[in-house]
């Protein structure tokens, strides 16, 4: 997509401070941590958000879970824990159109309802 940011990272146009890559998926440092650790987990290919999806991009999201699970280990917060978040929709805070998982950890961040 021509005006997407995270395109633009997967194709190096925009530069990031890329943690792991592979033929599927791209990690990197958010730009804006809201914790010691926040990467992002994002397909190479463009997918819109979470309510875009459909039954057909099931095994992908399953994939891209695992990714950020590898990620985890691979940067030392699996073992005290780390937090998934699909943001869906600008309410939730959502401000790039590409498919994306935050993964936030390196503090304890017990959540309240």
């Amino acid at each position: 997509m021509v005006d997407c940011i995270f395109c633009k990272i997967v194709s190096k146009e925009i530069p990031a401070d890329i943690m792991a890559e592979d033929g599927e998926f791209l990690v990197f440092k958010d730009i804006n941590p809201k914790a010691p650790i926040h990467l992002m987990i994002i397909p190479k290919t463009h997918l819109g958000p979470v309510s875009a999806l459909s039954g057909e991009n099931e095994n992908l999201l399953g994939r891209l879970i695992l990714k950020a699970k590898e990620a985890a280990e691979d940067i030392g917060v699996s073992e005290n824990g780390y937090r998934l978040v699909f943001n869906v929709g600008r309410d939730a805070g959502m401000e790039i159109d590409h498919l994306h998982l935050h993964l936030l950890g390196g503090k304890s961040m017990k959540f309240e309802f």
